[in-house]
């Protein structure tokens, strides 16, 4: 988040940005700023603030947006053609090299540049390719037979749209989205905040 709004206040031409107009921005408070960026080292100066450029770099170098990342998509339905034409990911480079799908009357076609390939390719295509990321988005029953594969070809993070908990070893990072939980979370706002009104 703080990335987000010092990328903003860089290409506005800000030079500097203190804690508190971070903390505004982000909906925290100046003091949770600057503990968390203490985390990664020692950044602002006091009475001067962050240097909004410099402090940028520092954190696009932190998240490991500097290099390209090599994105993999498994499952060719609606959520998968949604992630395999979203401009932001070639924004913070990453790079969807292919698409996998069972579906014969998909495979051979493709999503602008990513190829749509059979499942039977996975895991070759992974060696060969060197894909270091995968996005799941198969039905729900067969998320965990799909993963067992995408780990023992050697990929290490899995962004999961898929309606089911994983399991995986400690060196692979799982990061879930459930649309529908995210959905219930408003209305549960929505409905409490009508009961305080």
């Amino acid at each position: 988040m703080y990335l987000r709004y010092l990328e903003a206040l860089d290409e506005d031409g800000q030079r500097t940005a203190s804690s508190d107009e971070l903390a505004q921005l982000c909906g925290t408070t100046p003091a949770q700023v600057r503990k968390d960026l203490s985390f990664f080292g020692s950044f602002g100066k006091r009475g001067l603030g962050y240097p909004v450029h410099e402090l940028t770099d520092h954190l696009q170098e932190i998240l490991g947006l500097r290099q390209e990342w090599r994105v993999i998509i498994v499952g060719a339905g609606k959520i998968g053609a949604a992630l395999a034409n979203y401009r932001g990911f070639r924004q913070r480079r990453f790079t969807v090299i292919g698409v996998y799908d069972n579906d014969p009357a998909k495979v051979g076609s493709s999503w602008g540049a990513a190829p749509i390939r059979a499942m039977d390719a996975l895991e070759g295509d992974i060696a060969r390719d060197g894909a270091q990321i995968a996005v799941l988005a198969v039905p729900g029953e067969h998320a965990q037979p799909v993963v067992d594969r995408l780990v023992g070809a050697g990929i290490r993070a899995i962004l999961n749209f898929a309606p089911a908990q994983l399991v995986v070893p400690e060196h692979v990072s799982v990061q879930s989205v459930n649309m529908a939980m995210e959905l219930e979370r408003l209305s549960f706002a929505l409905a409490n905040s009508d009961q305080d009104g």
